[in-house]
């Protein structure tokens, strides 16, 4: 399986559909009170808000994240290696020119498209196989023999850095606008995007007292993967937007990820947890999660305070990240829960 370092830059995960039913279009969650013993969930869309599609103006020639100066002539046929590159894509209004999708992407656009992974390894005679005129991916997507094989054959192939924090969401955009040569779209889809993350950030409440702890666990229980978010997991800078405290990185974790210990959870002494859906899923819900050690004797275990994102918009940094915020922020401060 992926480590959690790469699975946050090239989300490898599926996506899961249980989420409370905020006012949200395509972002989920699950807020679980205090005291209470599983969080209430209702199926909400998972679907993009495209714009209008938009004249792309090529050639052009771009430069890659990996050095590679990369001339693109037609985005007709198009592949984006990630859920994350993929929704972009799409949300600039070029969804009918995209013609496959890794496994992340499992937004409503994209559900019927032709899969052209292996697991999670991506499969260079299915790109192929699809006459693509332009493949975008992400500096993780891999194997490198596949990325070389498809480059080898003459398709224009792009790699995109990965996101981090906050402040990648516009550099993202603009990158796979420049490359499909819709250079306003990117512009406006940024503006678009900011404003709304500006909306949701005026709406958090004025901070009373200290700000709630939150540690980011990373848990794949069929794999007994348990690990506690550091400094580089890429959940700090949402968290910090949410006005709250990344335990992780407060606590000096330097690391991506580290082994829950239940020295380092009594450390951190965190007031909520935040999960991805699935991990929580994979574990058996809150009443699983308590039990791994050192869950319960926090305060956050003691109050079943659970923070749940799907696992495929949570650290994508994109056009939904608005609504990532908005839940986050819904579920800490128990807005409308």
């Amino acid at each position: 399986m992926p480590t959690p370092a790469a699975s946050h830059r090239f989300p490898r995960l599926a996506v899961a559909v249980a989420a409370l039913a905020l006012a949200l279009t395509a972002c989920g969650g699950t807020a679980t009170t205090p005291g209470s013993s599983a969080p209430t969930a209702a199926a909400v869309p998972d679907r993009l808000e495209p714009l209008p599609a938009p004249q792309p103006a090529l050639p052009v020639t771009v430069s890659s994240a990996d050095g590679a100066q990369v001339t693109i002539t037609s985005a007709d046929r198009i592949v984006p290696l990630s859920g994350s590159l993929n929704e972009i894509v799409h949300t600039l209004g070029l969804g009918k020119q995209v013609v496959a999708r890794d496994i992340t992407a499992t937004f409503e656009q994209a559900a019927q498209l032709p899969v052209v992974t292996r697991g999670h390894d991506v499969s260079a005679e299915s790109v192929l196989s699809l006459r693509p005129t332009l493949v975008v991916a992400e500096t993780t997507s891999g194997p490198a023999e596949a990325i070389q094989q498809i480059r080898d054959a003459g398709i224009p192939l792009l790699v995109i850095a990965p996101a981090k924090g906050l402040d990648d969401v516009p550099k993202r955009i603009d990158a796979v606008a420049a490359a499909l040569g819709v250079k306003d779209a990117g512009t406006q889809l940024n503006q678009r995007t900011a404003d709304r993350i500006a909306t949701v950030r005026k709406d958090i409440p004025a901070a009373s007292g200290k700000k709630p702890r939150v540690a980011f666990l990373y848990l794949r229980g069929t794999a007994s993967v348990y690990l506690l978010g550091g400094s580089d997991s890429g959940a700090a800078s949402l968290l910090e937007a949410a006005g709250a405290v990344d335990t992780g990185k407060d606590s000096g974790l330097g690391k991506d990820f580290t082994p829950i210990t239940s020295e380092a959870l009594a450390a951190a002494a965190p007031d909520a947890i935040l999960v991805m859906s699935k991990g929580l899923e994979s574990v058996g819900g809150i009443d699983g999660l308590v039990k791994i050690p050192g869950v319960a004797q926090t305060p956050a275990g003691m109050d079943r305070r659970v923070v749940t994102v799907d696992d495929g918009v949570l650290l994508n940094y994109g056009p939904r990240t608005d609504q990532v915020l908005s839940s986050l922020v819904t579920q800490l401060y128990n807005k409308g829960a």
